[in-house]
């Protein structure tokens, strides 16, 4: 009943934020979510025209970008990304050691970071791999995330892991090979140190609907169904991840779902399944007598 009561109280917060909706975020969003969703449309019912929905992210970028110039949107409360400062990170390896007190903190955070990062990389591995069909080897994925994180650690980076919407934009591009992530890593080397002062007045609206059109096309509502034909626990942890990841954050959501299948273990582990044998006349084998 306490819970019930607070149910509102925790509500009514949430209601008035949507009081404060902007209005012009909500239209550019919606506008270029619609372009972007049409752009993959086109690109799938004529295969000749396959580079539309890969361009089209670029397009809405350089259009969005510009009407909020002409307009100065932001001065009506459209949320946009600001300056961003050129250049790389410097190098951190003079930051680094192993002593002090901070030694015991920055190993619990760097296990638990660790742990997640990884389950998240997998996770997402897993995901598109199934789509595919290719297999994917965690052992190659964990020293993979390894290296990586400890040469970023050398380059003032933060941990890095796989990235759900930025695998979903490379999969709606049409992305085969991992090639592309070299491609990508050049373009984004030369956009810090040349022209990140023109994404100044980019609306985080326009990334969101990238982002969006994106993963519309991952979600699969007959797995979804199947699972719960099959499992009704896994079902329960299935959308655990998804609400949390929609609600909160994609760490949330791998958390709720590990936590729901620990639980289900442990469930299974302390209550197992007991059926009393019998023997089957004139043989050695013992069967379930119900």
């Amino acid at each position: 009943m306490c819970s019930l009561e607070k149910f509102p109280k925790l509500l009514i917060p949430y209601l008035l934020t949507c009081l404060q909706w902007n209005w012009q975020t909500i239209v550019i969003g919606v506008a270029f979510l619609c372009f972007l969703l049409v752009a993959k449309y086109i690109g799938k019912k004529n295969r000749k025209l396959f580079w539309v929905p890969a361009i089209a992210p670029l397009i809405s970028v350089i259009i969005s970008t510009f009407f909020v110039y002409i307009t100065h949107a932001e001065k009506e409360g459209v949320e946009i990304v600001r300056y961003i400062e050129k250049g790389i990170n410097p190098s951190s390896v003079s930051k680094i050691y192993f002593s002090g007190e901070n030694l015991a903190k920055g190993f619990r955070i760097g296990v638990v970071a660790g742990m997640i990062a990884l389950t998240e990389a997998v996770a997402i591995g897993r995901t598109f791999a199934s789509m595919k069909d290719y297999p994917l080897d965690g052992n190659k994925e964990m020293v993979a995330l390894g290296t990586m994180n400890v040469v970023g650690s050398m380059t003032s980076c933060y941990v890095a892991t796989g990235s759900f919407s930025r695998s979903a934009v490379n999969y709606m591009a049409g992305c085969q090979t991992a090639v592309s992530n070299i491609v990508m890593s050049c373009v984004v080397f030369l956009t810090l140190e040349f022209i990140t002062p023109l994404f100044k007045y980019t609306p985080n609206a326009i990334l969101a609907a990238i982002i969006i059109s994106a993963v519309i096309g991952l979600m699969d509502f007959q797995a979804a169904v199947l699972i719960w034909k099959i499992d009704k626990f896994d079902f329960i942890a299935c959308m655990g991840a998804f609400l949390g990841v929609i609600f909160v954050s994609v760490e949330i959501g791998l958390l709720i779902a590990v936590s729901i299948s620990f639980a289900k273990i442990l469930l299974q582990v302390t209550r197992p399944r007991t059926a009393i044998l019998g023997n089957i006349p004139r043989t050695t084998v013992y069967r379930n007598i119900q």
